[in-house]
């Protein structure tokens, strides 16, 4: 992430969103999520010169009623899902009503999304900015101490129960649901499933916090009940990935690869089911089991 300054924009002509109604702006002249570049090709002892997809990444600026925020390199695609989202398991906003308009505008070498929030949310990123303004720089963009970084939410609900065959079901259902990453190799997907496995949400990005938080926003604005499904991710389950899921109330993160121990104690702290290395007839529990029934024994 890298902090930054942007510029005001009227927002008296930007769309509605969020829990007054939803009209997206995609169809602008952004980047696509790939492009196609001539490479050489080394296979079988033989040279070739082949045209390959790859996937694209471009600067994203996040402005919060005029003032910036965050740069952070991603798919230009569901831009406004990922604004929602990154504003929703951050603790910007509580709500998706809490969101009143969202634009998206091409720039020099990227896209600015312009994010209007109610006041009394964005009073305090307006005083952690003015706190923030002498320093040259900053790792968490937007933190200025520990605490701001490692952020407690608050527990999460009783929520879902599941089963080792739907964390199959989910996890075997994935790999087809990732056209990007079929066509390239290079990003990551967050899904939603249902308890017995269903995935009704997949979004893809090159990082893996951007796809988590493209699919909460995607969620957020389908209506959905954090408590009543559980996220699958194709990557490991860090610290930040923890804590967006429990700040926006997920109960169950399914990661394909290894948690850290930070994100284990927040998930415990939380009352986060953590579970690693889901992969093909295994996974490993790491936080708050209960969600998960096991078959009888044979």
């Amino acid at each position: 992430m890298i902090c930054t300054s942007g510029a005001v924009q009227d927002h008296a002509t930007m769309p509605r969103y969020g829990a007054k109604g939803t009209q997206m702006n995609d169809h602008a002249r952004f980047p696509g999520a790939e492009g196609q570049y001539a490479v050489r090709r080394w296979q079988d002892r033989r040279l070739t010169t082949i045209v390959d997809r790859v996937a694209e990444e471009v600067p994203i600026a996040f402005i919060y009623n005029g003032l910036a925020h965050v740069v952070m390199m991603a798919t230009p695609t569901e831009l406004e899902d990922f604004a929602l989202g990154f504003s929703l398991s951050e603790g910007i906003v509580a709500n998706a009503g809490e969101v009143n308009a969202i634009e998206t505008d091409p720039v020099s070498d990227g896209i600015a999304v312009y994010i209007d929030i109610d006041r009394e949310r964005f009073a305090p990123l307006e005083a952690q900015r003015r706190n923030l303004a002498a320093r040259t720089g900053c790792g968490l963009c937007g933190t200025e101490t520990i605490d701001q970084a490692v952020r407690h939410p608050p527990a999460v609900a009783a929520g879902v129960r599941t089963t080792p065959s739907a964390l199959q079901a989910a996890l075997s259902n994935l790999s087809v649901r990732q056209p990007l990453n079929a066509a390239t190799g290079a990003v990551h997907a967050a899904a939603w499933a249902l308890p017995d496995g269903q995935i009704v949400a997949v979004r893809e990005d090159v990082g893996r916090h951007n796809a988590l938080d493209k699919l909460i926003g995607a969620q957020a604005r389908a209506g959905t009940f954090f408590d009543q499904g559980f996220a699958l991710i194709t990557s490991r389950a860090s610290f930040e990935m923890a804590q967006k899921a429990a700040t926006v109330g997920i109960t169950l993160l399914a990661a394909i690869s290894a948690p850290t121990g930070l994100a284990i104690r927040l998930a415990e702290e939380t009352g986060l089911t953590l579970i690693g290395f889901t992969r093909a007839g295994q996974h490993n529990v790491y936080s708050n089991p209960q969600r998960v029934t096991y078959p009888a024994a044979p």
